[in-house]
């Protein structure tokens, strides 16, 4: 900044004082065009709301979002294989579908006892994790990694495909894990603690593991959500979880170091449930399942990172 004193001076000498001036709007003009640093937000904010228009077949789980169709896609789980009458053992769990805007469309039911559903743009399909997909509470049908059939409109059949078996390398049996579309691997939350293994198929071992930074967040291991995890894409804000007790979200960078804390709205109801169902990530937004708003409970989607898009 130029001072009074330091015009004053110049104004004996004009070209100086004109060559002073032009780098001063010069380098005013250059701060004004430069992108704003990037950061976690404070306080959340709500973006978009899915209210539920009918009851959960079980327990409401992942949040995905197609841009193709431009519609919000919520998988419920919690109910596991039966005898469908033809000797195929499938869940009753639903899949339901949203507009861009929140406006329900339709339900379906794949046959899917789903923890995880994400958009993967590297195969352009809506794909699903299952409950036990590591077979750590023994083997258990329709358990791995699946793509959901969807028609011409983006409406869910009553269909999927298997992409990979069940995989000891993630861990849990009820880990909810977010894929990361450009290193093409998974994450892991395992259940009461600060670690997230790093899956990379085929491998049926894990190939990395990171460790939150709890500590930093001013948080412990059992205020935050027991099995998820989200991978937002954004450099430097890479993964996020949700701490109930607190009432917030915690943003970290890949390797676990804690960046910031984004802070949900004070009147929001968040339940015992929340630590291991009704999460998810998707088109920028961390979605958190609200049980108490509406008759069947609301998602609602909130930016947490000024990069978020």
């Amino acid at each position: 900044m130029v001072s009074l004193k330091m015009l004053c001076r110049l104004h004996d000498d004009p070209n100086a004082m004109k060559t002073k001036i032009l780098s001063l709007i010069s380098g005013l003009l250059l701060a004004a065009t430069m992108p704003s640093a990037a950061g976690v937000l404070p306080e959340a904010q709500e973006s978009v709301k899915l209210v539920l228009a009918k009851k959960p077949t079980s327990r409401p789980m992942g949040v995905a979002y197609m841009p193709d169709y431009k519609r919000y896609y919520v998988a419920d789980g919690g109910l596991g294989a039966v005898e469908d009458g033809i000797n195929m053992p499938l869940s009753k769990s639903e899949v339901h579908v949203f507009d861009e805007n929140g406006a329900y469309i339709h339900s379906s039911r794949p046959g899917l006892d789903n923890r995880a559903i994400y958009f993967n743009r590297n195969t352009d399909r809506l794909e699903t994790i299952t409950y036990n997909v590591s077979s750590f509470a023994g083997f258990t049908p329709n358990a791995g990694i699946f793509s959901l059939v969807l028609d011409e409109q983006g409406n869910v059949k009553p269909d999927r495909n298997e992409i990979a078996n069940f995989n000891p390398a993630f861990g849990d049996s009820a880990t909810m894990p977010s894929y990361d579309p450009v290193g093409d691997r998974y994450l892991a939350k395992q259940q009461r603690s600060d670690k997230v293994w790093i899956v990379k198929l085929p491998a049926r071992d894990k190939v990395g593991e990171i460790t939150l930074d709890l500590a930093a967040a001013g948080a412990r291991f059992d205020d935050i959500t027991d099995s998820h995890v989200a991978w937002t894409g954004i450099a430097g804000e890479e993964i996020a979880v949700l701490d109930v007790d607190h009432k917030a979200i915690l943003v970290f960078d890949q390797t676990g170091k804690f960046i910031g804390k984004s802070a949900l709205p004070a009147g929001i109801k968040l339940r015992a449930h929340s630590h291991y169902n009704g999460l998810g990530y998707s088109r920028g937004m961390f979605f958190v399942y609200s049980e108490t708003e509406g008759e069947f409970g609301t998602y609602r989607g909130f930016r947490v990172s000024d990069q978020a898009q």
